[in-house]
């Protein structure tokens, strides 16, 4: 029920839900989108059909819910969406055209009632991505990460953030100095990539975010899980750092990607990482063309579904 007062229902109070129905190659990009144009909750359901036999089965497509706050910016995210869609239907054309419904909502407790959404997820191996206010009982190697997002980017549900601790854990598992590393998290939005760096041994790691409210969601987030030591979250753009890494982490997109290439290069050591993410197949001959070349190489890439994760090398030998 909206809140009653003198002035009615507070903007705050407002959302319009969008709930896109999409083939399923397509819904991770749409998710990603969602969260990039300002959605605050975006929720991935499969569709199911009853086969001859009774029982359910996989559909061809599913249905994506997101949360867009209700402001002056509502109209323009809504007609980037539509752009979207359309600029996928030309790159995909054989798949079907995404749609999407809007449905207005008066909720003030939508800030509170996303949280059923988000389980604890076991994102590698080793990693599990629990929120802090769920109860997970660790066992074997498991290292726990306890997130409260406060409507920030990153709860390990999205691909490219799963990508990225996937590659995370195998480079530092790797790596017998890494406990000396210096490492960099551009765009830490709620801190997970950087904290889990801690959590791997890393010595120092600073995680930077030009969002002020990223940044104090991030900071809550290092004292959660206890790294406050050895993680520093830094609230600035990423151009204005000078220091030197070991390994740099930033799961953005292609187009940021691209816009901060030399930038973030200028800052590896030697014999030094990057690792990148956010990329989806159709900027792939783009990101190649910017990242794998000079004075980096190829270390090695993972993939899920059309989104792209490189591990990339400054120094050393290629793989």
């Amino acid at each position: 029920m909206p809140k009653q007062n003198g002035r009615g229902t507070d903007l705050k109070d407002k959302w319009m839900k969008v709930e896109l129905t999409a083939p399923s190659e397509l819904i991770d990009a749409l998710s990603n989108f969602m969260t990039e144009i300002g959605a605050q909750g975006v929720f991935q359901e499969a569709s199911y059909l009853e086969s001859s036999n009774g029982f359910a089965e996989n559909a061809d497509s599913e249905t994506l819910k997101a949360y867009l706050p209700f402001d002056i910016r509502l109209e323009s995210r809504l007609k980037s969406l539509q752009i979207y869609i359309e600029s996928l239907s030309q790159v995909f054309p054989d798949l079907r055209k995404p749609v999407f419904e809007t449905e207005r909502i008066d909720d003030p407790d939508w800030g509170e009632a996303w949280k059923k959404y988000f389980k604890p997820l076991r994102a590698t191996k080793n990693i599990v991505i629990k929120p802090t206010w769920e109860r997970f009982t660790p066992v074997g190697h498991d290292i726990v990460i306890d997130i409260d997002p406060g409507m920030a980017f990153g709860t390990g549900q999205h691909a490219s953030t799963r990508l990225c601790l996937q590659a995370i854990e195998y480079l530092l598992l790797q790596e017998r100095t890494m406990a000396k590393w210096r490492v960099l998290d551009v765009g830490t939005g709620t801190g997970i990539l950087g904290i889990s760096c801690a959590k791997l041994g890393v010595h120092k790691v600073v995680c930077v975010d030009s969002d002020k409210k990223a940044a104090d969601i991030a900071r809550e987030n290092v004292a959660i899980n206890d790294v406050e030591d050895r993680v520093e979250v830094i609230n600035r753009d990423v151009a204005t750092i000078h220091e030197r890494f070991d390994l740099i982490v930033a799961n953005l997109t292609a187009k940021i990607l691209t816009k901060h290439r030399s930038h973030l290069v200028s800052l590896l050591g030697p014999d030094s990482y990057m690792i990148i993410s956010g990329v989806i197949e159709q900027d792939r001959e783009e990101i190649e063309s910017h990242f794998i070349t000079a004075p980096l190489t190829s270390h090695h890439m993972i993939t899920e579904k059309e989104w792209l994760c490189y591990v990339l090398r400054k120094g050393g030998s290629a793989y």
